[in-house]
């Protein structure tokens, strides 16, 4: 005659119970107390779908399921008083009839509940929370009230993608992730009035059915959005800012927003070198590089329609917010010419550098962040050059002139006016900007453009019969090179300084070889001053 309620199985966490007027999904098996079933939702595949307390069932298991929990098995004995009484139903339940049920408690929840938000993972930093009309990037695992998994996109491996608060998502989902931070996870409890309702969604879910999402959120942005850059590091000496159509090279690491790194310039060990302002990099880059300094560092943060898109690249999603962590090598614009900066100039200063000039001096050089290349000074011995006859690159033949025996200076040299976009392998990057700390030790003053000696006093007038010194018509090398030699040695004549003596006597004779026989008749000798030149007319 009275109720019974056996809890067989109790779920630890129960953090709701039924109550009077709550709407419930549970399974059950119907039998009589000789074990004879007469009902079962498993039978059905559905769920028994019903208010409670509302008069919608017979007034035993209105009472028994009262304090149960989502997840719960209670054995329910209903005497034929809190059931169908003595009329029963007929072909079914006999008159007084005690009715015993198997009770397993699927789902709950009341028409005045609303979205629940529990937040187990908040970033320390949260610059930024999601706003209605935003779009974001998420993970979520999506499953009912008694813990079934109906639906993941980890499983699928791509994240889920929508704007938020325009009805792109079911209205639960739409409040429950309002205000959340990337990086953030929190479980949203949404009742079936704001999910599928009483339909469900004609698949994996069904009607009344509150739905649990477990959420991580991994990107956010607007439409609306521009770059954000943020300095993480400025040089107190910046005489120069990135404009449009320089040249530079930066490192980079580029991440998503909620971290996971997909591209690095330090994995390749090269600096990634691009135009800016020219269209050679995605929208927000080219944005975002502008007035930067040598040696600066700063964080660009690109919105996907200034970055990859909707369709991504390679290990960028479709839709993703870009993070790169930039650091300026260096820049240069291909107008850039060499720069000279003297620091010190002796008082004395009246003999200074020209082409063909001989030139020894030492050098530290650099790159333009300051990364030592190379130093005379670590060898211990200058460097020495014929200036302007290109043993140097072109840039420091100009930096290396008007300057006197004694001065120091800075040459810095554009890419294009040094070692070009190849560089030397090992040494020196392409299209690296060098920078030279010159002193000029030694200068020998060079012969006019053109000779490769000349005579200090009076040319003699037998020159040739003093050169053929066996008197036969025919000077060979070896008499040509004898005869130099001696008037260098006795300060008569001057060779060209720098160059190798044999190279530039064996080059004076070929000239004089004009028949290429190995001989200079006296028909052939010429001094320079004789040589026969051609005239032009000018209009």
């Amino acid at each position: 005659t009275e109720l019974g309620v056996e809890r067989r199985s109790v779920p630890e966490s129960c953090p709701r119970a039924v109550r009077p007027g709550d709407f419930v999904r549970y399974h059950y098996l119907g039998a009589f107390p000789d074990g004879t079933r007469f009902d079962s939702s498993y039978d059905r595949g559905s769920t028994f779908n019903v208010f409670v307390g509302k008069g919608q069932l017979i007034a035993g298991m209105d009472q028994a399921l009262v304090g149960m929990c989502v997840n719960e098995r209670r054995f329910m004995k209903i005497p034929p008083e809190l059931a169908y009484g003595s009329e029963g139903v007929p072909g079914v339940i006999p008159p007084n009839a005690v009715l015993h049920f198997d009770v397993l408690l699927i789902d709950l929840w009341n028409l005045e509940d609303e979205v629940q938000v529990q937040t187990y993972f908040k970033p320390e930093k949260c610059p930024r929370t999601v706003q209605v009309s935003d779009f974001v990037r998420y993970h979520y695992n999506g499953t009912f009230l008694d813990g079934t998994l109906f639906d993941s996109s980890h499983n699928r491996m791509r994240t889920y993608d929508t704007y938020v608060g325009i009805g792109w998502l079911i209205p639960g989902m739409d409040q429950g992730l309002l205000g959340m931070c990337v990086g953030e996870k929190r479980i949203i409890t949404i009742p079936p009035f704001l999910a599928y309702g009483e339909d469900g969604d004609g698949k994996e879910i069904p009607g009344q059915a509150s739905l649990v999402f477990d959420v991580v959120l991994l990107d956010l942005h607007n439409p609306k959005d521009g770059i954000a850059i943020e300095n993480q590091l400025v040089p107190e000496s910046c005489e120069r800012r990135s404009q449009t159509g320089d040249f530079l090279r930066y490192h980079y690491n580029g991440t998503l927003l909620d971290g996971t790194l997909f591209d690095s310039s330090y994995w390749r060990n090269r600096t990634y070198d691009t135009y800016v302002g020219k269209g050679y990099v995605i929208a927000g880059m080219d944005e975002g590089l502008l007035g930067v300094c040598t040696g600066e560092k700063r964080r660009i943060i690109i919105p996907p329609h200034l970055g990859y898109g909707e369709e991504g690249r390679g290990k960028i999603p479709g839709s993703a917010v870009l993070v790169f962590d930039i650091h300026v090598v260096d820049f240069h614009n291909p107008s850039d010419s060499v720069s000279i900066t003297v620091h010190y100039k002796p008082s004395n200063c009246t003999v200074l550098s020209k082409k063909g000039d001989y030139l020894k001096y030492h050098y530290n050089a650099s790159l333009l962040d300051g990364t030592l290349l190379d130093s005379t000074h670590s060898l211990g011995k200058t460097y020495n050059i014929v200036l302007g006859s290109g043993q140097v690159v072109l840039g420091m033949d100009i930096g290396l002139q008007d300057m006197c025996v004694g001065e120091r200076r800075t040459v810095v040299i554009p890419p294009h006016l040094g070692y070009g976009e190849d560089g030397v392998e090992g040494e020196v990057p392409g299209s690296a900007v060098l920078v030279f700390d010159i002193e000029l030790l030694e200068l020998v003053s060079g012969l006019p453009e053109g000779y490769m000696f000349v005579w200090n006093g009076e040319v003699s007038p037998n020159l040739f019969e003093e050169i053929d010194q066996n008197h036969d018509g025919e000077v060979l090398l070896e008499e040509f090179s004898e005869y130099i030699q001696t008037q260098v040695d006795t300060g008569k004549g001057k060779l060209a300084p720098g160059f190798d003596f044999e190279k530039i006597v064996k080059n004076m004779f070929t000239n004089q070889d004009r028949d290429g026989n190995g001989k200079v008749t006296a028909e052939e000798f010429k001094l320079k001053d004789q040589e026969a030149k051609e005239e032009h007319d000018e209009l």
